[in-house]
């Protein structure tokens, strides 16, 4: 292969299936994408199914705990299991900026296929465009997930009840503080890492532990306050939260102390909330700790009658209320 992407790779002719056998090929293989079909044809799954998709242009391209393309598979294949079900294919599309060295495609299709085989999913079709310069940032991906309901019901942001309480599996605001540390070179916040990682074996766990789950949510782009403003407005319940719960690393909280920023208000890419009732909630946390990406889980909060809204029982003993983030506090951070 060339050292960069040239223009004619995105022609669909030979530089095109150069770069899929010489790239995408080697870390995405599997019989139903190597048929390189126009479509991937899926004989053994049936309904009902969860089907979500997502597009990622985050920058820095890598930072601590994982890359644009680690992201793009685990943020679909989360966003299927919050529903319920077992992630099963993908789709990926890529939109490249001519120029790009394939060094750093390689390394971001190497992560995705890392990613893939961890969640026990398969790419089986997708495109790939190459732009001219400066009509994107290096490298945009879209995935597309499908997988197989099991769950019955199947947990949605309208199943909040009065008297369910609200789990977290982990700690907040891990992902989008290294996204700007890294983005920005901030030497201080060195010791974050992104918590961007698969969590369909774990709700699956959850699931077949507890039965009945009310809600699965994952609190990415607005974290965990916009997250719930949204389940307490779908649920049309009020929910009150106790600051003292909700677990922040030490090293994110003090960034976000210095930085003026709130972890209640930052992505994750590997945490997810679970509103059991309260008979369910300790088994809920006991499945949780079981996954490596699960043992820092906590109960934080509680689903009330009342208007729809978010509050939060402070430190200090006093209640304000969490309302949705307002502006962008990091841009680009998935």
């Amino acid at each position: 292969m060339d050292e960069c992407l040239l223009l004619d790779a995105g022609s669909g002719g030979r530089a095109s299936q150069r770069l899929i056998a010489q790239c995408f090929m080697r870390h995405f293989a599997n019989p139903l994408l190597e048929r390189m079909d126009d479509a991937a044809l899926l004989t053994d799954i049936s309904g009902p199914l969860a089907m979500s998709t997502d597009s990622y242009t985050v920058t820095p391209l890598f930072f601590a705990g994982g890359s644009i393309g680690s992201l793009a598979v685990h943020g679909t294949v989360n966003d299927v299991a919050m529903l319920g079900a077992r992630p099963r294919y993908l789709s990926c599309g890529f939109i490249l900026e001519e120029g790009l060295p394939l060094e750093t495609l390689e390394r971001v299709v190497a992560d995705m296929g890392a990613a893939a085989r961890e969640a026990g999913v398969s790419i089986v079709t997708g495109d790939t465009k190459v732009v001219p310069r400066g009509a994107c940032d290096k490298i945009f991906i879209n995935t597309t997930g499908i997988g197989q309901v099991f769950a019955s019901p199947s947990p949605s942001g309208h199943n909040a009840r009065p008297g369910d309480v609200v789990l977290v599996s982990g700690a907040m605001g891990d992902h989008g503080l290294t996204v700007m540390g890294s983005r920005e070179g901030l030497s201080f916040l060195t010791d974050v890492a992104s918590d961007s990682a698969p969590l369909n074996h774990m709700i699956e766990d959850i699931i077949n532990t507890v039965g009945e789950v009310h809600v699965l949510r994952d609190p990415t782009r607005g974290g965990l306050a916009t997250t719930l403003n949204e389940i307490a407005e779908q649920s049309q319940v009020s929910i009150l939260l106790d600051e003292a719960s909700v677990p922040v690393h030490e090293a994110v909280r003090n960034g976000c102390s210095f930085l003026g920023m709130d972890p209640l208000y930052l992505a994750n890419e590997g945490k997810c909330i679970c509103i059991v009732p309260e008979s369910s909630a300790e088994a809920a946390l006991e499945a949780m700790r079981r996954s490596p990406y699960g043992k820092e889980a906590a109960r934080i909060g509680t689903v009330t009658e009342g208007k729809a809204q978010v509050a939060l029982q402070t430190r200090i003993g006093g209640r304000r209320l969490l309302g949705m983030l307002e502006g962008a506090q990091l841009p680009r951070i998935c």
